[in-house]
């Protein structure tokens, strides 16, 4: 559980699309076995410190005649950004994804002092 101190609290939001492999033939779509996607993210502006982050599939496409298997994270998460990673595996075919993702966290106040 993260537990937030006195700090305010922000609630950041966005949408990227993580690939289109199906005009271009990338391997998403023509590959088999372990693949993996990232996209590095940027917060609209920095949190005090790390955030809690959600990522979840708002658009696929995907070819059925297979079995559909699937993974999507955030990684590398930090107070200014994570990374959106997709995974599959075998012979899935996936021709496009577009996550979205929620950031929540501390973010400073004109009242926070540095005293360092």
């Amino acid at each position: 559980m993260k537990v937030f101190q006195t700090h305010p609290i922000g609630i950041d939001q966005g949408e990227t699309v993580l690939f289109s492999d199906f005009l271009n033939g990338g391997d998403m779509w023509t590959g088999e076995g372990a693949r993996e996607r990232r996209s590095a993210v940027s917060f609209s502006q920095p949190f005090r410190s790390v955030p809690v982050v959600q990522v979840n599939i708002s658009l696929w496409d995907v070819d059925t005649s297979a079995p559909l298997r699937a993974e999507v994270v955030a990684e590398d998460v930090t107070a200014t950004g994570f990374n959106a990673v997709f995974r599959t595996w075998s012979d899935t075919r996936i021709a496009r994804i577009r996550v979205k993702w929620t950031a929540i966290g501390e973010v400073a106040h004109d009242d926070d002092w540095d005293i360092s």
